[in-house]
């Protein structure tokens, strides 16, 4: 494992050789073709795009077999990977991803060379898209606000492609992205184990050590209640607790009564004062001593 920083400046430094020869063969071509035209003005067709450089989805030499970008660049997780509890939920439960909080709109771009395997709406993550990476790792990208139209399950992407939008579409608190990494057999990851950071071979994958999480529950702070949400608290709230007596009163007044009377014999015997006949409750509720003295 190493950061991708050095991984993608040493990767800059092999293809900026190649790109200067690429570039001045292409000028060396441009000179000829401009020569050879007749005398007079005459318009050029605009080049082609020049192709993007790719990364390779698998290991080769001098490679990585796969790294990880931000998948909203400069942007900050809010809520982290581990146990949490939300203000509607009785208890706390395993957060699978990460929040990443940012505006409406801001691009989302997948995060390491993959195919995309399913793209569309589900249950909770509202709009989502998911990714399959290398040694059959998969990112899913929740609460969309939106979908690139190209986007669909069987298309190559690779790192930095933009793939929707944030947005706040299913059980969502605001718009944010989240964001999630899970292994082989569907196993959620800590994403903090892996952006940011490329993997010369499937060894180096953290994946034991980003299944676990602590046991502590984090209380979630959120600035909006979805409104499914705010009616399930209002129905929690309006429960009314009973409480069932089996005795009445009465009955409750002559035990206390009861207990008052053995507590206080008990204490006349363990100090053993000499001449107590008897003892009992006056009523104002304290104990009254008769002595005799001889």
């Amino acid at each position: 494992m190493a950061d991708l920083k050095p991984f993608l400046i040493a990767r800059a430094g092999r293809l900026l050789p190649r790109a200067m020869i690429v570039g001045a063969a292409g000028l060396s071509a441009f000179a000829v073709a401009h020569a050879s035209l007749p005398d007079g003005n005459h318009p050029l067709r605009e080049p082609a795009p020049a192709a993007r450089a790719v990364a390779p989805p698998v290991a080769k030499d001098g490679e990585v077999l796969v790294y990880f970008l931000e998948p909203v660049p400069g942007h900050a997780v809010v809520s982290p990977f581990g146990l949490r509890k939300l203000p509607w939920e009785g208890g706390g439960r395993l957060h699978e991803g990460v929040d990443i909080s940012a505006d409406a709109g801001v691009p989302v771009r997948a995060a390491a060379n993959g195919v995309v395997v399913d793209a569309g709406t589900r249950g909770g993550y509202g709009r989502f898209v998911e990714v399959r990476h290398a040694e059959g790792l998969t990112t899913l990208y929740a609460h969309l606000g939106g979908i690139e139209r190209d986007v669909k399950p069987g298309m190559v992407v690779q790192a930095g492609d933009r793939l929707g939008r944030v947005g706040s579409t299913g059980s969502s608190t605001g718009p944010h992205l989240h964001f999630e990494i899970r292994d082989g057999v569907d196993r959620p990851l800590n994403p903090a184990l892996f952006l940011g950071k490329a993997f010369a071979e499937a060894g180096d994958l953290p994946l034991d050590k980003a299944r676990r999480y602590s046991g502590r529950v984090r209380i979630a702070q959120v600035s909006y209640i979805p409104e499914s949400k705010r009616a399930l608290m209002a129905a929690r709230d309006a429960q009314t607790i009973v409480v069932r007596r089996r005795t009445s009163d009465a009955q409750d007044l002559a035990a206390a009564e009861r207990n008052l009377e053995g507590q206080v014999r008990e204490a006349a015997r363990n100090e053993q004062i000499d001449g107590l006949q008897s003892l009992a409750i006056g009523p104002d509720g304290r104990p009254r001593a008769k002595l005799s003295f001889q």
